[in-house]
């Protein structure tokens, strides 16, 4: 005896909720020893990117490697690492890129500044542009041979 269409369909919806809270309780741990460390969890998680996905903060991510660092990060800060050692500490094993926002230094100079340049340079060469333009004299139009 098969199963009705309907059965099949809440077999199916029971097993995507499944997935997703399976995916809900590897992105969040399960206990905080309180609100506060909660908290500071969260918004750490939010300025670490995930190594993988490389768009998605550790927060925001499914993969298995996002979950590991979220453990680590967990794992910092009850040893009583500081906010800013935990950033030192993911920055030394995965590099500047692993922040959203990298710190002010020179080998992120171009990283900061180079938007900046880029548009004034773009400005630049916009302005030189028109002022060629202007400088040249209008175009006359050529005499039409047929006129003549």
């Amino acid at each position: 005896m098969s199963a009705t269409p309907l059965r099949r369909r809440h077999g199916l919806l029971a097993l995507v909720l499944l997935v997703f809270a399976g995916l809900a309780q590897a992105i969040m741990p399960k206990e905080f020893e309180s609100p506060e460390e909660a908290e500071r969890y969260r918004k750490l998680s939010h300025e670490i990117r995930c190594v993988m996905c490389q768009n998605q903060s550790l927060a925001d991510s499914p993969a298995g490697i996002a979950d590991d660092l979220r453990y680590q990060l967990l794992a910092r800060m009850r040893e009583g690492y500081t906010d800013e050692q935990i950033r030192d500490w993911f920055v030394a094993r995965y590099g500047e890129f692993v922040l959203y926002r990298p710190r002010l230094n020179p080998s992120t100079w171009a990283l900061w500044f180079g938007p900046f340049v880029l548009l004034a340079l773009g400005t630049w060469g916009l302005v030189a542009v028109v002022r060629r333009q202007r400088a040249l004299p209008p175009a006359r139009p050529e005499s039409d041979p047929e006129e003549s």
